[in-house]
């Protein structure tokens, strides 16, 4: 197999904290994500926490510096402010965060967008990093995209099984100096 999940090895879990960036949405109202929840727990993740923050740059950083603190947290996935209106701020909050941006990311998930929404894909400005060995990945908001987002690009390399390689397998690795 040059390429994808081989079966006959073992999956190994990660613990993931979902993200959703609203000014308007609730827990009760959030489809976006509770689709990427119940997404992450059918690939046979954990959720390690799910929140609700507003746009605002310094609640966003902190949260997900608080999350990138946490040993048990493996990865955070945001969902939301990742466009170009004004109160679009995911990517200035978060990216300063990084201490390596993850570039291939955008590229491909905006290859894999442009398959569903054509050149609307251009208005995201979905990124992805890492820090103190936690990957970040934001997604835009729409469950069309987190959608893309999950199942087209982070589900897969989020799975052990995943060749010819993963980001699970470079885990263990990425605190070595």
């Amino acid at each position: 197999m040059a390429h994808g999940i081989n079966e006959s090895l073992t999956f190994t879990p990660v613990s993931i904290a979902v993200l959703t960036v609203s000014d308007s949405r609730t827990m009760d109202t959030d489809t976006s994500g509770a689709n990427l929840q119940r997404m992450i727990e059918a690939a046979g993740h954990s959720i390690a926490a799910r929140k609700i923050v507003t746009d605002d740059k310094l609640k966003l950083a902190a949260q997900v510096q608080s999350w990138i603190d946490d040993p048990d947290i493996d990865v955070v996935i945001s969902t939301g402010g990742t466009g170009l209106t004004g109160r679009d701020v995911t990517p200035e909050a978060i990216r300063p965060l990084f201490e390596k941006e993850l570039d291939g990311f955008s590229i491909v998930f905006h290859m894999k967008s442009y398959e569903s929404v054509g050149l609307s894909t251009l208005q995201s400005r979905a990124c992805a990093g890492l820090a103190n060995n936690t990957f970040i990945f934001c997604l835009p908001g729409s469950n069309g995209a987190v959608k893309d987002g999950w199942e087209k690009v982070i589900r897969l390399q989020l799975d052990s099984r995943h060749k010819p390689c993963n980001l699970v397998e470079l885990m263990p690795r990425l605190s070595e100096r």
